[in-house]
């Protein structure tokens, strides 16, 4: 091993009962985009929308992962790596996103999850990581209030098929990624703008997330269920007093707004007035349904932003401050590589009451990435991992609460809008002939957790 890639980093330095993993979701890797019955979803529909998505890239094949479930299996264990986070394509169980029922993928992920069993690997699922059903979008998908039932039937189905062996859950997501900027941005799937879709697609996936949790509860009582949340460390870009402000509206629009409602403490609409209008939306029993009592939350940690006052931006007043303007290093994403920002969310959600449990349920980078010689040397993402667990460990240290790490992610995959451009794997794939190679984050994340 170079000495460079060498560290002070210890496994045992974290506990013995701190959770390790690796995170994937099904539109990302699967492709088998129609095989055995699956209907389309959402990202199905955009990314088959010309100049959606970078350099036209679309995920029918992806990773393969649909035909290359036991291989990757076989490499997850050869890296040592203990938890294994994948999500369940909802159109590849339910086709129109009701009943009835596709057998074939329910046969499906009952081998995926038998296959993890088999090899020592506990399974974490995602119930929803994006890929909306596009018969319930032609309805208005997360728009329509209907969307809560759609989703509670859908749960219903995973808990009834997989509860027998699977303990821990994840019901959706990273929800203000997915309604900002598909509901409101129109830079994701299903590629709707306008602040009334946005806030009623807030408002009904939160009561989503939820509705589904006690669902798990009551199939399975003693369940670990969690829900995960995007998460970046806000500063403002000076010291002014507008600065100031605005990094505060962000900072609510970004890590508050979902996670406040589920804790019992409703949305934060002071900090941000624009939430005022949600009550337009919200009916009488509504606010008793928004809380939960999870077991877990999911953090999802890569950055932090700078932000600055902007007259232009409406409804938050602010604009962030790129990276690259700011002339810092930064990932193939344009994000800032900043540690220490993992850290101070960390502390900031330390300060939540109702919290249980944290784990950091998303962390890693990408960079552009080669394979020379059968090896890929990608130093930056090992010294990105390294970086980010010290952060932890000072946390620890403090006595915060954090109790795993999942990294993003097990290979190269469909980055969203970026295609295949960002690659943020453990194991590259060359999309051309589906051939792995662990890269050397791989290789030292295998030799951290042995």
């Amino acid at each position: 091993m170079n000495k460079i890639e060498s560290s002070f980093l210890n496994k045992n330095q974290f506990g013995e009962d701190f959770l390790w993993g690796v995170s994937t979701a099904a539109f990302q890797i699967e492709g088998a985009h129609d095989s055995d019955g699956k209907g389309s979803s959402i990202w199905d529909v955009f990314t088959s929308q010309k100049g959606k998505i970078k350099n036209g890239h679309h995920a029918l094949t992806a990773c393969d992962f649909y035909n290359c479930y036991q291989n990757d299996i076989d490499l997850i264990k050869e890296l040592n790596i203990p938890n294994f986070r994948f999500s369940i394509s909802w159109p590849r169980i339910m086709p129109t996103g009701v009943h009835p029922v596709n057998q074939a993928g329910i046969d499906y992920y009952n081998n995926v999850i038998d296959a993890l069993i088999a090899a020592g690997i506990e399974p974490w699922i995602t119930l929803y990581h994006w890929d909306l059903p596009h018969a319930l979008e032609i309805k208005g998908g997360w728009t329509n209030r209907e969307s809560v039932s759609w989703f509670k039937e859908y749960v219903e189905v995973c808990v009834q098929h997989f509860g027998d062996r699977i303990k821990n859950w994840m019901v959706i997501n990273e929800p203000s990624v997915f309604t900002g900027a598909g509901y409101f941005l129109g830079i994701h799937a299903p590629g709707k703008k306008g602040i009334t879709n946005y806030l009623k697609a807030m408002h009904h996936v939160t009561l989503a997330t939820t509705a589904g949790a006690k669902i798990i509860r009551n199939r399975i009582p003693h369940a670990n269920i969690g829900t995960t949340f995007s998460c970046t460390h806000i500063e403002p870009a000076t010291e002014s007093q507008k600065d100031i402000d605005a990094a505060k509206r962000v900072d609510t629009l970004l890590n508050r707004t979902f996670i406040e409602p589920i804790l019992g403490l409703g949305y934060p609409q002071n900090d941000l007035p624009v939430l005022k209008k949600l009550h337009k939306y919200i009916l009488e029993d509504d606010l008793n349904n928004l809380a939960f009592d999870f077991d877990f939350i999911g953090l999802q940690c890569y950055t932090r932003e700078v932000v600055k006052y902007s007259l232009l931006t409406p409804y938050i007043g602010a604009e962030l401050v790129s990276a690259e303007k700011r002339n810092v290093i930064s990932t193939e994403m344009g994000w800032e590589v900043y540690p220490p920002a993992l850290y101070h969310i960390l502390k900031k959600f330390n300060n939540y009451d109702g919290i249980r449990k944290i784990i950091i349920t998303e962390n890693g980078a990408a960079f552009p990435d080669v394979v020379t010689n059968g090896k890929v040397y990608d130093i930056k993402r090992t010294h990105f991992i390294q970086d980010n667990l010290e952060q932890i460990l000072k946390a620890k240290k403090e006595g915060l609460n954090v109790e795993g790490y999942f990294v993003w992610s097990l290979t190269d995959n469909f980055e969203w809008a970026e295609g295949y451009n960002a690659r943020f794997g453990l194991i590259h794939v060359d999309f051309e002939t589906q051939k792995r190679t662990i890269k050397n984050s791989g290789l030292w994340f295998k030799d951290f957790l042995s």
